[in-house]
């Protein structure tokens, strides 16, 4: 950890290129999905231990400094007011006084990046700079010459001093200062960069840190921010965003990455697909918004890939947020879309997915049409199915009567898969001979003892020949129970809701041959989402009819309630484990907010069966 230092945060500018959505936001203050940019800004410096934070206002400076007086840095900052723009040099001098006593770091309030402002501060105190900028190859905005050592030879056009220029980097609007260079400011306004070359061609090293590979972004364009709050989405690992002042959504027709932000109102029968709507904007029922940043009054229209920060080919992008390896894109064909999944070259699900997907579909089970496959090059093009999985629309605040209308749906694809799915699984050999059996559910539960218990919780087994015993156990049990075939990770990601509110399934390719219940219990105890239990015992209920309706005529109430809870145990620590292995070891760390209901529901159905499995309750106790 660096030493505390001062930090400056420059926040003046009017945010020209983003007008006309500056004309009622100052940029600072642009939300990326609820939070404005001066907030991650100001939570980053706070991490440094800095002192103070100096920031200076100008434009629209009354509503940024009410802001910062109702957050919660506002005893940390210190504001200095311009009367007029003092430009980045101006006004570092302005606030000379604040900066002089020490080493300073300057961040511009409209950045968003990953990178690490102590290893800046720490490389600046190594070295014998005066200045230290933090640059990266960026070539659109490669304006700043440097040598083989990383120190300034010039910006623009012009050049200083006969040492040779190596490269031309882009600065990234960070740096760090030491307190003696204020004095190669003028009084009054002028650049920062006027600076630099004035230290630089006086002898002094103005040096740099190049960063390159860091993600950046400056959000100064509609595409830029458009982007940049995509890309925010998806580090959490969703699609759709939904402020809690926010009204309609349950009336629009949602698709795509959309963002609901504070007061704005979505009107009965909007459509809304990729979309930004800012605070105070409505939706209209005869307007649909598509590709688009909507304010008070204003729609800025994007192309789909400056909406998605995608690059390359026009027509294909990158889509989907979930757990797996595998790459799904988007292809443009016309009016159309398809959906082009590519496996990695060791992933052995390939062969799998395409049989299934033939297999389930020719049950009747709602599935993508696989349209052609590629074997050797392991990718298949499938039917698109959009982008609403049944997470995404419970996003949404709906009516008890509307959730529990969609997931009947879902449960009836639930028996489908149950019911005649198995009755044909002898026609998919591959499938058929896929046992859910007791290695593969020990399998799971040390998983979930590996990746949870150990890695996320690092809580110690002290007994694990006990905790190995009833595992073995329950695994014994759950084995013994009847089965069909299961999809085996049947949750609410796992379910697109298509065009008209028709649930199809993804994600097949782990299915199985074992217990129902898994499934059930898979989706009524779902981390994902928590089912009200009056609601879930109405679906159980209704489950149960439908399984007695059309599946084998041995299916009983009783005996397959018998087997939920066992299910139960058996799936919340297979979710626990996944979270806790997509997390670490993936990389993937917004999986760990479904932990904590997770844990929840995995204590709720052992604090039932304590008694059966006391060493596991202990366990689980300490979690």
């Amino acid at each position: 950890m660096t030493e505390p230092i001062n930090v400056f945060v420059l926040a003046a500018g009017s945010g020209e290129r983003l007008q006309p959505i500056t004309f009622h936001i100052p940029k600072p203050l642009l939300p990326v999905v609820g939070k404005p940019a001066l907030e991650t800004v100001l939570e980053k410096v706070s991490r440094l231990g800095a002192k103070c934070v100096g920031i200076n206002l100008h434009y629209k400076k009354d509503v940024i400094e009410d802001w910062i007086r109702r957050s919660a840095f506002r005893d940390l900052v210190r504001l200095f007011p311009e009367e007029s723009m003092l430009g980045t040099g101006g006004a570092l001098k302005n606030a000379e006084s604040f900066l002089l006593t020490d080493t300073f770091l300057v961040h511009n309030s409209d950045i968003l990046s990953d990178i690490e402002l102590e290893g800046i501060i720490a490389f600046h105190h190594a070295s014998d700079n005066i200045a230290t900028l933090a640059v990266h190859d960026f070539p659109k905005f490669n304006t700043v010459s440097v040598d083989a050592g990383g120190l300034l030879r010039g910006v623009g056009d012009t050049l200083i001093g006969r040492e040779p220029v190596d490269r031309r980097v882009a600065f990234t609007g960070i740096a760090v200062y030491s307190a003696e260079f204020l004095r190669f400011l003028p009084e009054g306004a002028s650049s920062v960069v006027d600076a630099w070359l004035a230290a630089a061609s006086e002898g002094r090293r103005v040096g740099s840190l190049d960063l390159s590979g860091c993600y950046w972004s400056d959000i100064g364009t509609p595409a830029a921010y458009a982007a940049a709050v995509v890309r925010q989405m998806r580090s959490e690992g969703e699609t759709i965003s939904i402020s809690p002042s926010a009204r309609g959504c349950r009336h629009a027709e949602i698709a795509g990455y959309v963002v609901m932000e504070a007061d704005s109102v979505a009107e009965k029968g909007s459509v809304v697909r990729n979309c930004i709507l800012l605070p105070g904007s409505r939706a209209k029922g005869n307007l649909p918004l598509e590709n688009c940043i909507a304010g008070s009054g204003f729609v800025l229209s994007l192309t789909e890939g400056e909406m998605l920060g995608s690059s390359g080919d026009d027509r294909t992008f990158l889509i989907g947020v979930g757990g797996s390896d595998r790459k799904f894109y988007r292809i443009r064909e016309g009016r159309g879309s398809s959906v082009l999944v590519r496996f990695g070259p060791d992933d052995e699900d390939f062969e799998r997915y395409i049989a299934y997907a033939d297999f389930l579909r020719s049950c009747g089970v709602p599935v993508p049409e696989l349209l052609r496959a590629s074997p050797e090059k392991k990718k298949a093009l499938f039917e698109d199915l959009g982008d609403l999985s049944l997470y995404s629309w419970l996003r949404c605040r709906r009516t008890e009567e509307e959730v529990e209308e969609v997931y009947r749906k879902v449960l009836d694809i639930a028996v489908m898969v149950h019911t005649a799915a198995t009755n044909h699984s002898s026609e998919c050999p591959s499938l058929r001979e896929r046992i859910f059996d007791y290695d593969h559910l020990r399998w799971e539960t040390g998983y979930f003892l590996e990746n949870y218990v150990s890695r996320i919780r690092q809580t110690p087994v002290e007994d694990r020949q006990r905790i190995d015993e009833e595992f073995g156990r329950l695994a014994d049990l759950v084995d013994s129970f009847p089965k069909t075939v299961i999809h085996r990770d049947f949750q609410s990601q796992n379910v697109m809701l298509t065009k008209g509110g028709i649930p199809r399934i993804i994600d097949f390719q782990g299915a199985r041959i074992g217990p129902p219940a898994y499934d059930v219990a898979s989706l009524l105890w779902d981390p994902y989402y928590r089912l009200g239990e009056e609601l879930r015992e109405r679906l159980l209920n209704y489950y149960v009819g439908e399984m007695k309706e059309k599946g084998d005529a041995g299916f009983g109430d009783e005996a397959f309630r018998n087997t939920l809870l066992p299910c139960r145990l058996q799936r919340h620590m297979q979710a626990l484990g996944a979270y806790g292995f997509l997390s670490s070891v993936k990389g993937k760390s917004y999986f760990l907010k479904h932990a904590k209901e997770g844990l929840r529901l995995f204590m709720e159905g052992i604090s039932a069966a304590r008694n059966e499995y006391p060493a596991l309750y202990a366990l689980a106790s300490l979690l």
